[in-house]
Protein backbone atom coordinates (compact mmCIF):
# COMPACT_ATOMS: atom_id res chain seq x y z
CA UNK A 1 0.00 0.00 0.00
CA UNK A 2 1.34 3.53 -1.25
CA UNK A 3 0.47 7.00 0.61
CA UNK A 4 -1.84 8.98 -1.67
CA UNK A 5 0.39 11.05 -3.93
CA UNK A 6 -2.07 14.28 -3.66
CA UNK A 7 -0.98 16.46 0.05
CA UNK A 8 -3.37 17.36 2.48
CA UNK A 9 -5.41 20.37 2.17
CA UNK A 10 -2.61 23.42 3.63
CA UNK A 11 -3.95 26.31 5.36
CA UNK A 12 -4.31 29.47 3.58
CA UNK A 13 -1.50 31.83 5.05
CA UNK A 14 1.13 28.99 4.13
CA UNK A 15 0.28 29.79 0.27
CA UNK A 16 3.36 32.40 -0.15
CA UNK A 17 2.04 33.78 -3.22
CA UNK A 18 -1.58 34.91 -1.83
CA UNK A 19 -2.86 38.35 -1.72
CA UNK A 20 -2.41 40.16 1.51
CA UNK A 21 -5.52 40.87 3.84
CA UNK A 22 -7.39 43.96 2.71
CA UNK A 23 -6.38 47.90 4.74
CA UNK A 24 -2.50 45.87 5.14
CA UNK A 25 0.74 46.67 3.55
CA UNK A 26 2.52 44.56 1.73
CA UNK A 27 5.67 45.76 3.12
CA UNK A 28 5.72 45.13 6.48
CA UNK A 29 7.34 47.95 8.69
CA UNK A 30 6.97 50.31 5.95
CA UNK A 31 4.84 52.93 7.48
CA UNK A 32 3.69 56.46 6.42
CA UNK A 33 4.37 58.21 9.64
CA UNK A 34 7.58 57.18 9.83
CA UNK A 35 8.46 59.01 6.57
CA UNK A 36 6.36 61.86 7.01
CA UNK A 37 8.44 62.47 10.88
CA UNK A 38 12.08 61.66 9.04
CA UNK A 39 11.29 64.53 6.40
CA UNK A 40 10.17 66.75 9.31
CA UNK A 41 13.40 66.27 10.74
CA UNK A 42 14.80 66.63 8.09
CA UNK A 43 13.09 70.12 6.86
CA UNK A 44 13.87 71.26 10.65
CA UNK A 45 17.45 70.76 9.92
CA UNK A 46 17.49 72.30 6.90
CA UNK A 47 16.28 75.71 8.26
CA UNK A 48 18.78 75.69 10.89
CA UNK A 49 21.80 75.13 8.72
CA UNK A 50 20.14 77.46 6.04
CA UNK A 51 20.22 80.04 9.15
CA UNK A 52 23.91 79.10 10.50
CA UNK A 53 25.31 79.50 6.92
CA UNK A 54 23.25 82.91 6.32
CA UNK A 55 24.77 84.30 9.69
CA UNK A 56 28.31 83.15 8.88
CA UNK A 57 28.38 85.84 5.65
CA UNK A 58 28.92 88.27 8.41
CA UNK A 59 32.34 87.03 8.58
CA UNK A 60 33.09 86.93 4.86
CA UNK A 61 31.74 90.62 4.73
CA UNK A 62 34.58 91.65 7.71
CA UNK A 63 37.47 89.76 5.65
CA UNK A 64 36.53 91.06 2.60
CA UNK A 65 36.28 94.75 3.88
CA UNK A 66 39.66 93.74 5.76
CA UNK A 67 41.56 92.08 2.69
CA UNK A 68 40.27 93.71 -0.37
CA UNK A 69 42.67 96.21 -2.01
CA UNK A 70 41.34 99.89 -1.88
CA UNK A 71 41.32 101.97 -5.02
CA UNK A 72 42.97 105.38 -4.63
CA UNK A 73 40.99 108.23 -5.81
CA UNK A 74 42.69 111.71 -6.11
CA UNK A 75 40.78 115.00 -6.42
CA UNK A 76 42.26 118.57 -8.40
CA UNK A 77 39.12 120.56 -6.61
CA UNK A 78 37.13 119.78 -10.42
CA UNK A 79 36.52 116.32 -10.42
CA UNK A 80 37.82 113.37 -9.79
CA UNK A 81 40.40 111.08 -10.81
CA UNK A 82 41.63 107.04 -10.35
CA UNK A 83 45.36 108.26 -8.89
CA UNK A 84 46.90 104.90 -10.46
CA UNK A 85 44.86 104.66 -14.03
CA UNK A 86 46.35 101.29 -14.59
CA UNK A 87 45.90 99.70 -11.35
CA UNK A 88 43.85 96.08 -10.82
CA UNK A 89 42.77 97.13 -7.42
CA UNK A 90 38.87 97.33 -8.37
CA UNK A 91 39.71 93.41 -9.95
CA UNK A 92 41.41 92.12 -7.42
CA UNK A 93 38.57 93.12 -4.75
CA UNK A 94 36.31 91.02 -6.88
CA UNK A 95 38.50 88.58 -6.84
CA UNK A 96 39.29 89.00 -3.08
CA UNK A 97 35.38 87.94 -2.91
CA UNK A 98 35.41 85.14 -4.79
CA UNK A 99 38.26 83.19 -3.22
CA UNK A 100 36.64 84.24 0.15
CA UNK A 101 33.23 82.90 -0.91
CA UNK A 102 34.77 79.80 -2.53
CA UNK A 103 36.21 78.77 1.03
CA UNK A 104 33.34 80.03 2.87
CA UNK A 105 32.04 77.71 0.76
CA UNK A 106 33.95 74.30 1.66
CA UNK A 107 34.04 75.16 5.45
CA UNK A 108 30.51 75.05 5.67
CA UNK A 109 30.17 72.51 3.37
CA UNK A 110 32.26 70.12 5.53
CA UNK A 111 30.93 71.12 8.77
CA UNK A 112 27.05 70.26 7.76
CA UNK A 113 28.46 67.19 6.42
CA UNK A 114 30.31 66.50 10.15
CA UNK A 115 26.76 67.85 11.45
CA UNK A 116 24.66 65.04 9.62
CA UNK A 117 26.24 62.20 7.49
CA UNK A 118 23.61 61.73 5.57
CA UNK A 119 22.78 63.91 2.96
CA UNK A 120 19.10 64.62 1.50
CA UNK A 121 17.50 67.11 -0.53
CA UNK A 122 16.17 69.63 2.17
CA UNK A 123 20.02 69.60 3.81
CA UNK A 124 21.41 70.51 0.32
CA UNK A 125 18.69 73.32 -0.61
CA UNK A 126 19.03 74.50 2.67
CA UNK A 127 22.89 74.72 2.72
CA UNK A 128 22.72 76.29 -0.86
CA UNK A 129 20.31 79.20 -0.15
CA UNK A 130 22.23 79.82 3.25
CA UNK A 131 25.21 80.19 1.41
CA UNK A 132 23.72 82.45 -1.08
CA UNK A 133 22.20 84.61 1.50
CA UNK A 134 25.76 84.89 3.49
CA UNK A 135 27.12 85.76 0.45
CA UNK A 136 24.68 88.52 -0.21
CA UNK A 137 24.86 89.93 3.58
CA UNK A 138 28.85 89.64 2.97
CA UNK A 139 28.39 92.16 -0.22
CA UNK A 140 26.03 94.27 1.34
CA UNK A 141 28.29 94.34 4.84
CA UNK A 142 31.34 95.36 3.16
CA UNK A 143 30.24 98.31 0.84
CA UNK A 144 27.97 99.34 4.07
CA UNK A 145 31.32 99.34 6.51
CA UNK A 146 33.51 100.67 3.42
CA UNK A 147 34.43 103.72 2.39
CA UNK A 148 31.76 106.21 1.74
CA UNK A 149 30.12 105.74 -1.59
CA UNK A 150 29.64 109.58 -2.04
CA UNK A 151 32.72 110.48 -3.59
CA UNK A 152 32.18 113.69 -4.04
CA UNK A 153 31.41 114.62 -0.39
CA UNK A 154 34.70 112.31 0.25
CA UNK A 155 36.72 114.60 -1.93
CA UNK A 156 35.98 117.69 -0.37
CA UNK A 157 36.44 116.29 2.99
CA UNK A 158 40.22 114.80 1.76
CA UNK A 159 41.20 118.00 0.14
CA UNK A 160 42.69 119.05 -3.13
CA UNK A 161 45.90 117.06 -4.19
CA UNK A 162 44.39 114.37 -1.68
CA UNK A 163 44.69 110.63 -2.43
CA UNK A 164 41.59 109.15 -0.26
CA UNK A 165 39.75 105.64 -0.66
CA UNK A 166 36.93 104.64 -3.67
CA UNK A 167 34.11 103.16 -2.32
CA UNK A 168 34.53 98.89 -2.36
CA UNK A 169 32.35 97.46 -4.58
CA UNK A 170 31.83 94.15 -6.27
CA UNK A 171 31.13 94.64 -9.73
CA UNK A 172 31.83 90.87 -10.71
CA UNK A 173 28.12 89.72 -9.08
CA UNK A 174 27.99 86.58 -10.18
CA UNK A 175 31.00 86.04 -7.20
CA UNK A 176 27.48 85.98 -5.24
CA UNK A 177 27.10 82.28 -6.64
CA UNK A 178 30.60 81.22 -5.77
CA UNK A 179 29.27 80.03 -2.45
CA UNK A 180 26.42 78.11 -2.78
CA UNK A 181 28.12 76.11 -5.79
CA UNK A 182 31.08 75.42 -3.74
CA UNK A 183 29.21 74.10 -1.04
CA UNK A 184 26.83 71.92 -3.31
CA UNK A 185 30.03 70.64 -4.74
CA UNK A 186 31.93 69.73 -1.67
CA UNK A 187 28.84 68.40 0.34
CA UNK A 188 27.72 66.21 -2.13
CA UNK A 189 31.80 64.81 -2.87
CA UNK A 190 31.27 64.14 1.06
CA UNK A 191 28.40 62.74 1.13
CA UNK A 192 29.36 60.60 -2.05
CA UNK A 193 32.71 58.99 -0.86
CA UNK A 194 32.43 59.09 3.05
CA UNK A 195 28.43 59.12 3.49
CA UNK A 196 26.65 55.93 5.17
CA UNK A 197 25.74 53.24 2.24
CA UNK A 198 22.21 52.03 1.65
CA UNK A 199 21.97 47.71 2.69
CA UNK A 200 21.91 45.73 -0.29
CA UNK A 201 18.33 44.53 -0.60
CA UNK A 202 17.36 40.80 0.03
CA UNK A 203 15.46 39.44 -2.17
CA UNK A 204 12.72 36.58 -0.43
CA UNK A 205 12.09 34.12 -2.57
CA UNK A 206 9.31 32.21 -0.22
CA UNK A 207 9.80 28.87 0.98
CA UNK A 208 11.83 26.52 -0.80
CA UNK A 209 9.68 23.51 -2.52
CA UNK A 210 10.39 20.22 -2.87
CA UNK A 211 8.66 16.49 -2.91
CA UNK A 212 5.78 17.23 -0.54
CA UNK A 213 6.32 15.06 2.90
CA UNK A 214 4.36 13.62 5.48
CA UNK A 215 4.33 13.85 8.76
CA UNK A 216 7.47 11.26 9.89
CA UNK A 217 9.55 13.45 7.26
CA UNK A 218 9.41 10.91 4.30
CA UNK A 219 8.58 11.90 0.88
CA UNK A 220 4.44 11.48 0.13
CA UNK A 221 5.50 9.82 -3.01
CA UNK A 222 7.95 7.14 -1.51
CA UNK A 223 6.93 3.42 -1.04
CA UNK A 224 6.14 2.89 2.49
CA UNK A 225 5.78 -0.20 4.57
CA UNK A 226 2.69 -1.99 4.63
CA UNK A 227 1.14 -3.04 7.61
Amino acid sequence: MTAPLTPPHQPPHDDPWQSPPAGSSPFPGDGAEEGESDLRTEVRQAAVVLVAVAVSGLALGLLWLWLAPRVPLISDATAVFLKDTEGEEAIAADGTFLLLALGFGAVSAGLVFLFRRRGGIPLVVGLALGGLLGAVLAWKLGTWLGPTPDVVAHAKAAGTGVTFDAPLELNAKGALLAWPVAAMVVHLSLTALFGPRDPEPEWDWGPSYGPPRGEDGRSWDAPRKQP
